[in-house]
């Protein structure tokens, strides 16, 4: 499967996903704040996938060695290694 066929894939998963996981939140009490990303989450999603499927031990690894520097015309308007954290919301 290339990425753009991955990336379809997820695209269409988080546009059925994201109304019901917000109904969720609401009916749960759960919802806070949403700050706006600069990536759009299916975005964030194929680059979690690759990394799942890369074979690389650490996610940090995999950003700086395989998305900054042979993804870059695939996912553009990347976001630095401390940023990518920051939307993922792991800890540096």
């Amino acid at each position: 499967m290339s990425i753009l066929d991955l990336y379809c894939s997820v695209d269409a998963f988080w546009q059925r996903f994201e109304p019901w996981w917000e109904r969720e939140l609401l009916a749960s009490g759960r919802r806070r704040r949403r700050r706006a990303t600069r990536l759009h989450p299916a975005v964030i999603l194929t680059i979690l996938i690759l990394f799942q499927q890369s074979g690389y031990r650490t996610f940090k690894g995999f950003y700086t060695q395989q998305v900054q520097t042979t993804l870059r015309q695939e996912f553009p308007g990347l976001l630095s290694m401390a940023s990518s954290y920051d939307q993922v919301g792991w800890p540096c």
